[in-house]
């Protein structure tokens, strides 16, 4: 069954120097993006990261310092990627928790501007999760009967991760072939920034999702303790997460008091003028000379 698209799709994987994702870089990066059509297109890319790969990571997908020394950094293929996706919904394997807040952070790191509050966001594990409970490779295994033999080559990943969705939308009637279902379905929570930092509550109300104000609306917080904020862009969040904080902040209107003093601008008075204690005086001094001299 192919998928019914309305606009473009880019699955994508990511191999990365850790598990940071503030901190850590994109060493690979594979795309395969699916046109309304059917038509398929792929870019894979292997990365200078500028920092050093951990030997958990290398474990992982067999990639080196040595190999990628001599690659192109993101910043140098930056716009080359966003324009391949540009328009593109996403989607990937555990992408919302992990593979696009990472992405974001790369481009907000070279000052493009990424944004996904356009885009349909797909995250094929978390219907693998909701349905199965499994691996990618027995996801591969369960729905397409194939052995995922090259598991945590990109490329691979990423072309089994296509695969599978379009396994899981054929087995499951409750599945629609629609990314605007698709995405609504494999969200966990109604996240405001990539990673959860801040979610949406049952009355669509961003909150904080960690720490001390856990479940606290962030514009209450943010009023009471303005502190937080400034203890939160200076620290180590990633930077799309800032982004969204800083957004939230911008929406709040500063709450202005009439002074006690003043009164309020263009409404009439009722209160007649009082009169000073001279003109009082000077008045009762006027009675009393009319009543002695009459």
């Amino acid at each position: 069954m192919n998928l019914k698209l309305s606009k473009p799709i880019a699955f994508f994987d990511l191999e990365t120097t850790g598990l940071n994702i503030a901190s850590d870089r994109i060493i690979e990066i594979s795309i395969v993006k699916i046109m309304p059509n059917g038509d398929k297109e792929i870019k894979t890319k292997l990365l200078n990261p500028t920092i050093p790969i951990t030997k958990e990571a290398s474990a992982i997908h067999g990639i080196n310092d040595e190999d990628v020394k001599n690659k192109a950094t993101f910043r140098e293929v930056a716009n080359e990627l966003n324009e391949f996706i540009n328009n593109c919904d996403l989607a990937g394997y555990n992408s919302n928790r992990f593979d696009i807040p990472l992405l974001a952070e790369e481009f907000l790191r070279v000052n493009i501007d990424f944004d996904v509050a356009s885009r349909k966001l797909i995250d094929v594990q978390n219907i693998f999760h909701k349905m199965e409970q499994r691996t990618l490779v027995a996801a591969y295994k369960f729905y397409c009967n194939k052995d995922l033999t090259d598991a945590h080559s990109a490329e691979a990943d990423t072309t089994a991760t296509y695969e599978i969705l379009e396994a899981q939308i054929e087995k499951y009637a409750d599945l629609k072939n629609d990314t605007a279902f698709l995405s609504e379905f494999s969200q966990m929570n109604k996240n405001v920034d990539l990673l959860g930092r801040f979610i949406y509550n049952d009355k669509n109300i961003e909150v904080f999702n960690f720490g001390k104000h856990k479940g606290r609306p962030v514009v209450e917080v943010l009023e009471k303790e303005p502190g937080y904020y400034s203890w939160m862009m200076n620290g180590d969040f990633p930077l799309y997460t800032k982004k969204v904080l800083k957004a939230i902040k911008e929406k709040m209107k500063p709450i202005s008091k009439p002074s006690p003093n003043k009164p309020e601008p263009n409404k009439p008075s009722n209160q007649k003028p009082q009169q000073s204690k001279s003109e009082l005086t000077q008045d009762k001094l006027n009675m009393l000379k009319n009543k002695f001299n009459s």
